[in-house]
């Protein structure tokens, strides 16, 4: 197999590693609790997990 001859420089590492940038998470509000949440995740609002603008499920309480 081919092997580099000579070391890559930092400048040159570094050059590929510039692509690499943070981003904000973009947030949107929801229709029916009007809660701001993070897109495309559910998000709890209430005891009650929506995604979607639907409850996905109810947190029932533990009977004892």
């Amino acid at each position: 197999m081919p092997n580099p001859k000579r070391r890559h420089s930092q400048q040159r590492s570094a050059k590929r590693r510039t692509h690499y940038k943070a981003t904000e998470t973009t947030l949107s509000v929801d229709g029916t609790t009007g809660e701001t949440h993070v897109r495309h995740r559910a998000h709890v609002s209430e005891g009650k997990l929506y995604y979607k603008g639907k409850v996905v499920s109810e947190k029932t309480p533990i009977k004892k």
